[in-house]
C-alpha cells in the first residue's frame, strides 16, 4: 500500500521556532526530531547525506519552501520532519531565507511514493492561504492537522 502524507505527519516531528541561524544548524534540529522519535539511528549519518545533497543541488522552492531529502538506506522506512521559522534560514544558492522545511527521508526502494508525497506538499504550500495557515498554527498538532485535512481534499 502506497505512503500518503497523512500517515506521514507526527507532530513530535515538527519544530517550531528554530534556533539555528544556518542551513546545517536547521537540518540538524529537525533531524533530530526524527531520532529523538525513533526514526533514525544513525542521524549524523542521515544529515550528511542530507546535507551532500542540498551543496550539489539545493531544494529551496518558491514562497520561502525547501524540500531538502535523502534517498538512503540510513532511512528504514519514508520519513518527515519539519521545521517552521518566522525569521527564515538562509537556504537558497543567494541565500534566501526558508520558513517551512520540509526534511524527507526515502529508502532506495521508495522513489515513487516520495514522488506522491513530495508533490502532495508542493501543491498544498503553493496556496498563499494555507502558507499563512501554517505559519499562523499555534502549536505542532494544529499544523499536522491543518496539512493532514487538506491533503485528504487532494486524494
Amino acid at each position: 500500500m502506497p505512503v500518503i502524507l497523512p500517515d506521514l505527519l507526527d507532530e513530535k516531528q515538527i519544530a517550531f521556532d528554530l534556533a539555528a541561524e544556518t542551513k546545517e544548524e536547521a537540518l540538524r534540529e529537525i533531524v533530530a526530531l526524527l531520532a529523538a522519535n525513533g526514526k533514525l539511528t544513525e542521524p549524523d549519518k542521515f544529515l550528511e547525506a542530507v546535507m551532500k545533497r542540498e551543496q550539489s543541488n539545493p531544494t529551496l522552492a518558491e514562497h520561502g519552501i525547501a524540500f531538502p531529502h535523502a534517498r538512503t538506506n540510513l532511512a528504514p522506512e519514508l520519513m518527515l520532519a519539519i521545521g517552521r521559522s518566522a525569521a527564515g534560514i538562509p537556504f537558497g544558492k543567494e541565500g534566501e531565507p526558508a520558513h517551512l522545511i520540509f526534511v524527507i527521508g526515502v529508502p532506495q526502494q521508495m522513489i515513487q511514493d516520495y514522488l506522491v508525497c513530495v508533490g502532495a506538499i508542493a501543491r498544498l504550500v503553493k496556496e498563499k492561504e494555507m502558507r499563512d495557515s501554517l505559519m499562523a498554527a499555534a502549536t505542532p498538532a494544529d499544523f499536522a492537522t491543518l496539512l493532514r485535512d487538506a491533503s485528504l481534499v487532494l486524494e
